[in-house]
């Protein structure tokens, strides 16, 4: 097992430096010039623009830019917004509060997507099954805009269950209901995907063998289906848990959150280069970090996994 993390961890390494160098390649490829923007419509002093191009390294060739920017990052400097303050201040405050909404979101996913696909799995063919699959591939359809206003008009305007806009982010329940919204594209694959293994280890000769066996139903169920079945939704479970961030720009935008979304949608339309990069690198290490971590939870589902 050792020597399987230390090999991954290696492996991390090129994968890092490649997505980053792509990452700040497409950042530097938009059009236009990010300095000048900053004056809008108003005419600007050349001089100040050349001044502020040079103390943000915007004059250097963009392979030293980005080694500069490699350099700045194994130190912990993750360069600096257009207003003077320090990019990784702008993300620690706000990554926790997207932090927050993506668990939010996840149990959500986790307890009404599993728990949807586990009952049509159960009985499929039948009723319940079909009501599932229609009802998970409605949700798949709406965009997430639309559910996320359309959740927002019924649950706070109409009924006042909730505040339109989240308030104080570090209140957990503001986060119920765009964390829902977040989560309902996401459950709705995860239903649909449990329903599926379960449907198929359900024929499968080992619950023959266990049901032949005696076993009460609640364990042939709850250890040998189960266990088996949850391997392919761990996998999509932890590479959403990093897209639930990317995912937020919408989320968070309609209910007003301010996390790592938003601040990542203001950084695009400023063209802060070094913020967007930034953000996304720390999407980046989100997503490396929760991969190595679903491969070694395969061993624990199922013990036959056994790693070189």
């Amino acid at each position: 097992m050792g020597r399987y993390v230390a090999r991954r961890l290696l492996q991390m390494i090129p994968v890092f430096i490649g997505t980053t160098l792509l990452i700040f390649l497409m950042v530097h490829s938009l059009p236009g010039d990010p300095v000048r923007a900053m004056w809008g419509d108003k005419a600007a002093d050349p001089a100040q623009i050349e001044q502020l191009r040079h103390s943000f390294g915007l004059d250097k060739p963009l392979w030293q830019q980005y080694v500069d920017y490699m350099k700045g990052l194994f130190q912990g400097d993750f360069g600096q917004t257009f207003g003077g303050r320090p990019v990784w201040d702008e993300v620690s405050e706000a990554f926790p509060v997207s932090v927050r909404l993506a668990v939010v979101a996840l149990l959500i996913e986790i307890v009404l997507g599993i728990g949807l696909g586990a009952w049509a799995g159960l009985k499929a063919g039948k009723a319940a099954d079909t009501g599932v699959l229609i009802f998970t591939l409605v949700v798949i359809s709406i965009p997430v805009f639309v559910l996320g206003y359309f959740a927002q008009t019924i649950f706070a305007n109409q009924l006042g269950w909730v505040t339109p806009n989240v308030q104080d982010s570090e209140d957990i329940t503001q986060l119920v209901l765009p964390g829902f919204v977040l989560a309902l594209l996401s459950m709705a694959y995860v239903a649909r995907l449990t329903r599926t293994t379960f449907a198929e280890n359900l024929r499968a000769d080992y619950m023959r063998t266990a049901v032949a066996k005696g076993l009460p139903r609640r364990r042939v169920v709850g250890v040998h289906l189960l266990r088996n079945s949850l391997i392919p939704v761990v996998t999509y479970l932890g590479a959403d848990f990093g897209t639930l961030f990317g995912g937020a720009v919408v989320t968070e935008g309609i209910f007003n959150v301010q996390g790592v979304g938003n601040l990542l949608y203001k950084a695009l339309s400023q063209r802060e280069g070094s913020t967007i990069t930034g953000v996304v690198t720390i999407f980046v290490l989100v997503f490396l970090v929760l991969n190595l971590i679903i491969d070694l939870l395969y061993a624990v589902l199922d013990p036959r996994i056994r790693y070189a």
